[in-house]
């Protein structure tokens, strides 16, 4: 299987955080892994703003930064091109949608122009609603009665 890599899990997946191992287990049993640009530049600011907070240690940030390079290394990125934006800017399934997260879901649409059979590893339950609907298997799988990786926000009130 071939996966799109969304910026949530592969931070979950860099940080060791509790989500990250059912992410890891995805990521090393997948045939390839495909993200986008954006990914890499969301992943680089977490680990920045981590140092920069002294939350994370320079060392470890190294170390993580490292891993993220690595992993890159043998991932397919795809550029923020026009097609992808072009299709960012336009509606998705279950608005809203954040900007950062149309261009992930433009990003997967695009390359499943390619690769039709790929799925999307996200820990955003936005993004992962989305992708469901747009058609995309969606992983991973949340452990029963495990919250929500990140909940999408109540819709806003309507206007007075």
């Amino acid at each position: 299987m071939i996966l799109y890599a969304e910026s949530s899990a592969v931070v979950a997946w860099l940080l060791g955080e509790a989500a990250g191992s059912a992410v890891r287990g995805l990521l090393a049993g997948a045939d390839g892994v495909v993200t986008s640009e954006l990914t890499l530049v969301e992943c680089d600011r977490v680990l920045i703003r981590a140092q920069a907070t002294g939350v994370v240690p320079e060392a470890v940030v190294a170390s993580r930064r490292q891993r993220l390079n690595a992993a890159a290394a043998q991932w397919t990125v795809l550029a923020l091109g026009p097609e992808v934006m072009d299709r960012a800017r336009r509606p998705f399934p279950a608005e809203p949608v954040r900007a950062l997260d149309a261009i992930h879901l433009a990003s997967a649409l695009v390359a499943r122009g390619e690769l039709p059979d790929l799925a999307l590893v996200s820990l955003d339950e936005r993004v992962r609603r989305n992708g469901a609907d747009l058609g995309f298997e969606v992983g991973p799988t949340p452990a029963p009665g495990a919250p929500p990786a990140s909940p999408a926000p109540p819709p806003p009130p309507p206007p007075g």
